[in-house]
């Protein structure tokens, strides 16, 4: 075969040419966020009053071999709006495994479009990190590897498991319970949760094919699946459902049979 043979056509190298361009922007792009997170505590409060550059999930590009698939911006959004509705400044609210709606949330509360409160990734890529001290690394197959400071600490909790397997759902479920300290038993009594139910919210999203996987799991603190879509950016072919153990406008539960 001739040498001649093996070369790239003129559209292919533009495009490899574009794409590796978009890449180097990317990680630049990325490399000045993580210097701004690392400035020291002065520059973090000027920054906190509007003066940094925002952080889109565009800044992180998602690694499918590691199971990652960010949720849309109309999903993103809607499950933000949902998890710290009617919260106060002083609530502590838990997102496990779903930073695409921490970086929501965070961004709609720098524009005041929703109550601020704390928040808190629990996150396995360390390319959040740049976050500070809202971020925690986080390995789900180590549900309890984690300060002891978190242990009850969190009001709300949203959780989207990484992996579409049993042993996984349950591993995070494990640490819900134990950290966020509002996704127990609550006795089997009906009532344990709806006197309380503004204020501690549970939002579960997975794949469908996990519904009675979550059924199990969750159903003692009121969660049930609802009918809203949850939506991926670049596609995904898994159906995906969203559990919460209260109702809204857009979170309302299927109806039983």
């Amino acid at each position: 075969m001739e040498d001649d043979d093996l070369q790239l056509s003129a559209s292919t190298l533009s495009a490899l040419q574009e794409f590796m361009q978009e890449k180097d922007a990317r990680q630049k792009r990325f490399e000045e966020l993580k210097s701004q997170a690392e400035a020291d505590d002065e520059e973090r409060k000027s920054a906190a009053t509007g003066n940094a550059a925002a952080v889109t999930m565009e800044d992180f590009e998602a690694d499918w071999n590691a199971s990652q698939f960010w949720y849309d911006e109309g999903t993103s959004r809607a499950l933000a709006e949902e998890l710290v509705e009617g919260v106060g400044e002083e609530d502590h609210v838990a997102l496990v495994s779903a930073p695409s709606v921490f970086v929501k949330l965070k961004n709609l509360m720098k524009d005041g479009l929703v109550p601020k409160c704390n928040i808190h990734l629990f996150e396995y890529d360390n390319r959040f990190a740049l976050f500070g001290p809202e971020f925690t690394f986080y390995d789900f197959n180590e549900p309890l590897k984690l300060p002891l400071k978190f242990k009850g600490f969190f009001d709300r909790v949203l959780v989207d498991p990484p992996f579409l397997s049993e042993e996984c759902q349950t591993k995070v479920r494990r640490l819900a319970k134990s950290w966020a300290g509002i996704v127990g038993d609550n006795t089997g009594r009906p009532d344990a949760i709806g006197s309380q139910q503004q204020q501690q919210r549970i939002i579960v999203c997975t794949g469908e094919r996990m519904k009675d996987v979550v059924n199990k799991m969750y159903s003692k603190a009121g969660v049930r699946c609802t009918e809203f879509e949850v939506r991926h950016a670049q596609g995904l072919s898994n159906e995906f459902r969203c559990y919460a153990n209260f109702e809204s406008e857009r979170l309302k539960w299927e109806k039983e049979n």
